[in-house]
């Protein structure tokens, strides 16, 4: 068991929670609420981001904890329930009096808890993507993953490259999905690329092919744009292939997570999406500024847990380091750890080197994305391919 984890208990093989709990092995004196999705359809997320923060803290415990003091991590498992992280994050800051929440693990749930983060003046972390979690910029509410703008702006200018100019936008319905749409129609006229055909989808859906064969009838289109992080992305590439449609695909960062490519099978041949650096870690050259922490979290995760690190994870991984460092500058008054964590800077991370701000709450540049493919049912760099 983990030293300071409450609230799950995570075994270490792969994607494995064994149980509810309410145990603590340490008597902490700094408290951090996790919410996270660790069972249910978004599981594929909030599993990883669960053994990656109680990764994170046993190592910070084991190294003396922040300023002598020992740290709990406290988890609830909201399955993706909005009104359970709501309900959740309201325990975490009234009842366990937690110094900061990394989480939620989606971004409906995140704009949900928004309000609830910012009424109760304490730092929230999301590890969901949606830009709007971010802007306009909520004094308290923070987030790991790159912007849904910075993804798209990537997609579009490897279209330019490929002389793509007509594409088909696939989305989904939840949170994640719409904002993404909404960047991907808002960004497409500054590459001269136009979306002859947008389209929302169910993200529990099981089947595509209805979309897939509107998208295909539609005259001039060169390219689909696919955004969601349901097992959709795997579903559309199927479908495609059955189609024998054979343009380009291009996914969005939520596809980096290499089980959508297994699921998908042959058909994620191809398939073209930005993505954090820690997919090609072991290719970066070793002046890189993140290789080192990109092989010690990959490493340990993968030793500990049997399965391969995913972007996902280390969304929690920088979040809760980052809570470790604002305390460690700010102390655990509320109001100091956000603005410690405002001003932090050059922070590295999996996901990037961060530098916060008070007008960005996300601290990333578009570098923190490189443009990935899948080859022979692996990621790599596309260039590479």
């Amino acid at each position: 068991m983990n030293r300071g984890v409450r609230g799950i208990v995570l075994g270490c093989a792969a994607g494995l929670v064994l149980a509810a709990s309410t145990w603590s092995t340490a008597a902490a004196a700094i408290k951090v609420g996790a919410i996270f999705a660790v069972t249910g359809p978004a599981s594929f997320l909030g599993g990883p981001e669960a053994r990656s923060a109680a990764m994170a803290v046993a190592r910070i415990n084991r190294e003396g904890g922040i300023n002598g003091e020992q740290v709990e991590l406290i988890v609830k498992d909201s399955a993706g329930s909005p009104e359970k992280a709501v309900s959740f994050a309201k325990q975490l800051i009234e009842e366990e009096r937690v110094v900061a929440i990394i989480g939620p693990s989606t971004s409906g749930e995140s704009m949900a808890v928004k309000k609830i983060a910012e009424d109760g003046r304490t730092v929230l972390i999301s590890c969901a993507a949606a830009e709007v979690i971010v802007d306009p910029v909520a004094s308290y509410v923070f987030k790991t993953p790159q912007k849904d703008s910075f993804a798209a702006r990537k997609i579009f200018a490897e279209m330019q490259r490929q002389s793509i100019t007509t594409i088909a936008v696939a989305s989904g319905n939840d949170g994640f999905g719409k904002a993404g749409k909404e960047q991907l129609e808002k960004l497409a006229p500054e590459f001269a690329i136009r979306v002859a055909l947008s389209e929302t989808y169910d993200s529990k859906a099981t089947d595509l092919s209805a979309l897939v064969a509107k998208m295909k009838a539609t005259p001039g289109i060169q390219a689909v744009v696919n955004w969601s992080v349901a097992p959709a992305q795997a579903i559309i590439a199927k479908n495609m292939r059955q189609g024998n449609w054979r343009v380009p695909l291009f996914q969005s960062h939520g596809f980096g997570n290499i089980r959508y490519a297994e699921a998908a099978g042959a058909a994620a041949e191809g398939i073209i999406f930005p993505c954090g650096l820690l997919l090609v870690a072991e290719s970066l050259p070793d002046t890189h500024p993140q290789k080192p922490l990109l092989m010690q979290y990959k490493t340990e995760y993968e030793t500990l847990h049997k399965e391969e690190a995913s972007a996902f994870g280390g969304y929690a991984y920088d979040a809760l380091n980052m809570v470790a460092a604002a305390v460690r500058t700010g102390g655990t008054d509320r109001a100091r750890v956000r603005d410690a964590l405002e001003g932090l800077r050059n922070f590295t991370g999996v996901g990037g080197v961060f530098s916060f701000s008070p007008k960005d709450h996300n601290g990333l540049d578009i570098d923190s994305f490189a443009m990935m493919t899948v080859k022979d049912g692996r990621f790599i760099l596309y260039q590479e391919q």
